[in-house]
């Protein structure tokens, strides 16, 4: 065949079908998937705990801090530890620790300038309930060391997402928590705060401190380039809207007046950011026919909706998934699910120099299948309830988004 070809005339080899470079993806691609926190193993010589999630990711001081919760399952328990190593040209390095013989979730970094601050929620310990106490802050000091954590803001605030944009600090997170799973008759009141020295916060919007209330509680958000806001909100408690997720614009000179989209689907854990022109969501998929949270039994009291949205979704299977947020039209829609399965997604994620984002992410052991890490779908699946009792590992992955500088 060789032979033939290089015998071939000059005229004929030119009229060979050239070899054309593969089109450019006009979606998002992933790369570089890595186990950064094993489940019953170590990093940075600290072991890890059965189940690894609840995290958050920031560089500073030309490293990269990771913080996450461990613990024997994803339930509250009086055993969970806050862990923090930073990954830097000497590898990975123990940062600190934190233990209060209670759960501890929603670590949350923020750097202001040369100082870096972790908040935390401090929560209950029994592993059927949800119990915020406080929000806890923390500075560091030196490597391995960080100042005594003191509380900070109000009772049982829980952080959601802390981060600096265009010179400004913001925190948001949500009081009244407690009524997500238990009736309380208060509604879940999400703030919308900011803070000039990491420790004392004050309203973005003069006098407003609470931007939405209702059965929203974890809310993720991003700017515009006009400076308006668009939010993502997990609404779980449910309300007068319904269950599931609200999408939700403020304008530029009213952020604190929100116009809000209902959607039925629950993207637990949102986290919002942007690449380019484009808002993305990293959040929970529903693997079910619909991926709805709200299944529209109507026939049923508020209080019995909850009950049964809650135990249907429990008992299914879960993917930690990218979607696309339309500002415009305040919808979301499904583009792609990270490696994962069962109990899975509490995103944080880092842009780099070369236009990629890297995703870290915590989901139950991905080696149990063939291609598992590269192909979720060929996994064996459990349901969120029975992932939530085995073993948890947090790994990373770059995602390559199409024709877009960050």
């Amino acid at each position: 065949m060789r032979r033939a070809l290089l015998a071939a005339p000059l005229f004929l080899l030119a009229c060979e079908d050239p070899v054309l470079p593969p089109e450019p993806s006009t979606e998002p691609t992933l790369a570089g998937f890595e186990v950064v926190v094993p489940s019953g193993g170590t990093i940075a010589g600290v072991p890890t705990q059965n189940a690894n999630n609840n995290l958050d990711v920031v560089r500073f001081q030309g490293r990269t801090f990771l913080a996450w919760r461990t613990a024997p399952t994803h339930f509250a328990s009086e055993l969970t530890q806050l862990y923090v190593a930073s990954e830097g040209p000497d590898g990975w390095r123990f940062e600190g620790e934190f233990e209060l013989e209670t759960d501890l979730r929603e670590p949350r970094f923020l750097v202001l300038g040369d100082r870096l601050f972790l908040y935390f929620a401090v929560l209950g310990t029994n592993s059927t309930k949800f119990e915020p106490k406080n929000m806890k802050v923390t500075e560091y000091q030196a490597p391995g060391s960080w100042s005594v954590p003191e509380d900070a803001y109000e009772p049982t605030f829980i952080p959601w997402r802390a981060r600096v944009i265009d010179g400004t600090a913001y925190l948001m997170g949500y009081v009244g928590g407690e009524g997500i799973y238990a009736e309380t008759g208060e509604p879940i009141r999400i703030h919308f705060l900011k803070t000039a020295d990491g420790r004392t916060f004050e309203p973005v919007v003069p006098g407003k401190p609470v931007v939405a209330e209702g059965g929203g509680s974890e809310t993720d958000f991003a700017f515009l380039d006009d400076g308006s806001l668009v939010t993502v909100t997990r609404n779980e408690a449910g309300d007068e809207t319904g269950w599931g997720s609200k999408i939700c614009t403020a304008p530029a000179g009213d952020l604190a007046t929100w116009t809000c989209s209902y959607d039925k689907k629950k993207y637990d854990s949102p986290l919002v950011f942007r690449h380019g022109e484009d808002v993305w969501l990293v959040g929970r998929r529903n693997v079910t026919d619909t991926g709805n949270y709200d299944l529209d039994r109507d026939d049923l009291t508020p209080e019995e909706q909850s009950w049964e949205y809650q135990a249907a979704y429990s008992f299914s299977p879960k993917r930690c998934s990218l979607w696309k947020v339309d500002p415009t039209s305040r919808t979301v829609g499904f583009v792609l699910d990270l490696p994962s399965r069962g109990d899975t997604c509490f995103a944080s994620q880092l842009d780099n120099d070369d236009g990629t984002v890297t995703i870290y992410n915590y989901s139950n052991e991905l080696d149990g299948a063939p291609d598992c890490a590269k192909w979720p779908e060929d996994c064996e699946d459990v349901s969120w309830w029975v992932g939530q009792g085995m073993p948890t590992i947090v790994y990373r992955v770059d995602v390559t988004f199409p024709g877009a500088a960050p």
